[in-house]
């Protein structure tokens, strides 16, 4: 998916138990999820005694250099977090880690997903007299914990005390002087799994940061739980139960990378099923089946192998381009997707060609990459797509805008087709989602497909205006 919707944020967090240079290995961690944010970067540690912070704009790459690791210290414990923007303006004010200072010590937190209650409590807050220096949710946490701790007799009992307050999807690490601790959403929206080097505990968001970093995966923390990591050791707490599973579908379609696993599904296997379904519920002649970069490639690996079409390279991507402005002509848009991707016109020219991709939003990108398909000589392009239609926005931390800029929320599929200059066009069924993930009983959350939210009944506030705009 290229230009459409960005990614969600990444965090990854260990307790050294002995360890030594903690802020490398948070380092690579987070260049192994660097797929999940790219406007900034930031990792906070602490010997026990101060918490350092170190944070900038920019890719992984970018921001930290040895100086910057060196100024880390040599922790127990350290936390770090990639930031796209889905609430919050994108500035280095909002990049995260997020330090307090408050009457007991420090904390340091790093969170991925939106509370959908956020306006409410943080307008109470600042009735309360709170001070806010950023405009993201992950303030209001660090906020509500600040105050819970001070008439609380642990850190841990604080953190539970604000689950209890906040609603939405949300995978959070809380560093205090002493603990580690990491909390995942009631219904298990956000992925976050725990591993181990040595003696030393890890948390992340994806399965793919822990072996990055020599990490064996423990397992997944469990929706609605609370793993407290300490000298006295490691001790699990269910602040929630009874709320029904509801992992984000869109993880296993287009946001987790291909070689992690999420509660015990591989996110690669996932891909090569959907695309296998696509094959099966829209066959098509053609001469050869082609994905685009990244996550479409896999599914369309699955096309192949399930209808015995050839697949073969379509598109080179430039992997040295960041992301590009939204452009304000149609022309400088379809310019800057023709920089991040070319079609290989040898593999394409005469042929009738099948372009697998995960979705389309807007469908400005995607059109782009019809017309230069035929451009580059395809006689025919048949595009097939291995998610639903989007039909409504998230409010967990996805960034799929309202229904207005949705193409499938006003447009039929043949309408759709016209419009990106397919010769068809072909979703996955949303029926088929069990199927795609390999496990029966509708154990996630599909609301941008179906409008079905977990937890719509506790309202939404969100603060998303400054969400970015969508070229897909």
């Amino acid at each position: 998916m290229v230009g459409s919707l960005n990614e969600e944020c990444g965090i990854y967090g260990i307790y050294g138990n002995g360890l030594t240079d903690l802020p490398s290995l948070v380092y690579y961690g987070l260049f192994a999820l660097q797929h999940r944010g790219q406007e900034s970067s930031g990792i906070a540690a602490t010997d026990g005694g101060d918490v350092r912070c170190h944070k900038a704009m920019g890719l992984v790459s970018e921001v930290y250099t040895k100086d910057a690791i060196s100024s880390l210290g040599n922790p127990t414990i350290a936390i770090g977090h990639n930031r796209y923007s889905t609430t919050g303006s994108s500035t280095i004010d909002n990049a995260q880690p997020l330090v307090s200072h408050y009457s007991k010590g420090s904390l340091a937190i790093c969170h991925n997903g939106n509370l959908t209650n956020c306006i409410s409590l943080r307008t109470k807050l600042e009735n309360e007299g709170a001070i806010f220096r950023t405009t993201v949710d992950s303030e209001v946490i660090a906020q509500l914990i600040a105050r819970e701790r001070n008439r609380s007799e642990s850190i841990e009992t604080a953190v539970k005390k604000v689950m209890e307050q906040i609603q939405g999807g949300y995978a959070i690490l809380v560093m205090s002087r002493q603990k580690l601790i990491a909390v995942r959403d009631p219904y298990g929206l956000k992925p976050l799994v725990m591993g181990k080097i040595g003696d030393a505990i890890v948390f992340a968001s994806e399965s793919c940061a822990l072996q990055a970093t020599g990490a064996t995966l423990i397992r997944d923390v469990k929706p609605g739980e609370m793993v407290i990591v300490s000298r006295d050791g490691i001790r699990s707490e269910m602040y929630k139960t009874g709320a029904r599973s509801a992992k984000c579908v869109f993880e296993y379609i287009y946001f987790a990378r291909p070689d992690s696993v999420i509660d015990g599904i591989s996110v690669y296997e996932s891909r090569l099923r959907a695309g296998a379904i696509l094959a099966k519920d829209h066959p098509v002649d053609a001469d050869c089946v082609i994905g685009v970069p990244e996550s479409g490639i896999d599914a369309a690996m699955g096309y192949s192998k399930e209808s015995g079409i050839p697949y073969v390279k379509g598109f080179v991507k430039n992997g040295y381009v960041g992301r590009t402005f939204i452009k304000p002509s149609q022309e400088l848009r379809a310019q800057a997707v023709r920089i991040k991707l070319n079609p290989i016109e040898s593999a394409v020219a005469g042929k009738r060609v099948i372009m697998i991709d995960d979705s389309i939003v807007r469908g400005t990108t995607i059109a782009n990459l019809v017309n230069m398909l035929r451009q580059a000589g395809a006689v025919e392009v048949h595009v097939r797509i291995s998610s639903p239609p989007f039909l409504h926005p998230c409010y967990y931390g996805t960034d799929v805008p309202s229904e207005d800029r949705l193409i499938a929320s006003h447009h039929s599929i043949e309408e759709i087709r016209d419009m990106i200059g397919a010769d068809s066009l072909g979703y996955l069924n949303v029926s088929r989602l069990d199927e795609m993930l390999g496990e029966p009983g509708h154990n996630y959350c599909d609301a941008c497909f179906t409008g079905d939210y977990p937890n719509i009944d506790t309202g939404i506030d969100l603060m998303n205006e400054d969400a970015a705009s969508l070229e897909k």
